[in-house]
């Protein structure tokens, strides 16, 4: 019987330390993102260290292809991939609850999709007890039913993120926030300055030869279009309770004049995003949870392509099955952004509010 001699495989932390404290003794990539230099302020790496620095990347792998020391090299490194592992490793790990973060991440697709399907279902068959008055929506499905049903559904996921916010918090070391720290850091989210790769041509993403802001194009896209249709939803929420005025409201609206460029840019920016990962190397990136962070662009898509098909039906007999549809792709986005790769902005915001709080690199303080 011949013995196996080959060292023990390396876990995804273990082979994350070994790769960025090879990168801290180069530092050629210095001023690609936030990530090197919050590395230059140790030498060894801590368990919590190495979750920081993987939530400040944002996988722009702008690192990867200017290294000297990838493979074939003994070194072998793959920053982008190392630090994907350790970032998805840690969305599951600090979950609430764990067990239905890892579902998400290797079944994403298949679960959002079953999920869709199901609520549709649910809300076809509750449309069936139309209320005696009611326009637009309100004429399929009672506007107390919505609230009762959705406000749960909004909230119980922000108590789970928040839970998993303070683990992290906890788990980095992260200290006192000052307001300073948060404007900084909403500044890099808005501009997304880590998308830049450093340079300000952009970043490698879909093509190793090629520096293109596309990526940050279809992000900003993404999260403004978003932002805009929760600003809709607030802003109908408002004239609902305070103003008395109740759906449906005329396009010349705040909830139209919002949500409609809104969903817009969304579509935009997820068809983008879904065009850019297909094209991009999956060796770069966390491979396991591929079909989980694809699920999510798509889910953000879906959520906007039915909000607008919903607003271009009204007055038609479409309206019952479109809006079922619509509502199921809501409620999902909802209940699944403790788990999807929604959190990731949640998490990177953190990072970087910590970031923010620390002396700069090299220096004894702020």
């Amino acid at each position: 019987m011949s013995l196996d001699l080959s060292p023990p495989a390396l876990t995804a932390t273990e082979e994350a330390r070994r790769q960025i404290e090879i990168c801290n003794a180069c530092r050629y990539c210095e001023g690609f993102c936030s990530v090197f230099p919050a590395m230059t302020r140790t030498k060894t790496f801590a368990d919590g260290d190495l979750t920081q620095l993987a939530n400040l990347c944002h996988n722009c792998r702008g690192c990867y292809y200017a290294c000297q020391y990838t493979d074939p090299h003994e070194f072998a490194l793959n920053i982008p991939a190392a630090l994907a592992e350790v970032r998805a490793e840690s969305w599951e790990r600090l979950a609430r609850p764990q067990s239905l973060a890892r579902l998400f991440q290797t079944h994403g697709v298949a679960m959002a999709a079953l999920l869709v399907a199901m609520l549709a279902g649910f809300f076809w068959a509750l449309s069936a007890l139309r209320p005696e008055t009611g326009e637009g929506f309100y004429a399929h499905l009672a506007h107390g039913t919505m609230v009762a049903i959705f406000t749960p559904a909004f909230l119980l996921p922000l108590a789970l993120i928040a839970l998993s916010l303070r683990a992290y918090w906890r788990e980095i070391g992260g200290g006192a926030v000052r307001p300073s720290h948060l404007l900084r850091a909403f500044d890099q989210v808005a501009r997304m300055k880590n998308l830049s790769g450093g340079h300000g041509e952009g970043c490698n993403f879909e093509n190793g030869d090629r520096y293109s802001d596309r990526r940050r194009v279809f992000h900003q896209l993404t999260m403004h279009g978003f932002l805009l249709c929760f600003a809709s939803t607030a802003s109908g929420t408002v004239m609902h309770y305070v103003l008395g005025w109740q759906a449906p409201y005329p396009l010349i609206s705040l909830p139209k004049v919002l949500g409609v460029p809104g969903g817009v840019m969304m579509v935009a920016g997820t068809v983008g995003l879904a065009r850019l990962k297909l094209r991009a190397d999956p060796a770069l990136g966390a491979a396991r949870v591929w079909g989980g962070e694809m699920a999510f662009v798509l889910l953000l898509g879906a959520v906007a392509l039915t909000g607008l098909a919903l607003y271009a039906a009204t007055g038609t007999g479409a309206v019952g099955p479109l809006l079922a549809v619509h509502l199921a792709t809501v409620m999902v986005l909802f209940l699944l952004i403790p788990f999807s790769k929604m959190v990731h902005g949640f998490f990177r915001l953190a990072a970087l509010v910590a970031e923010a709080g620390r002396p700069a690199p090299n220096s004894g303080g702020e």
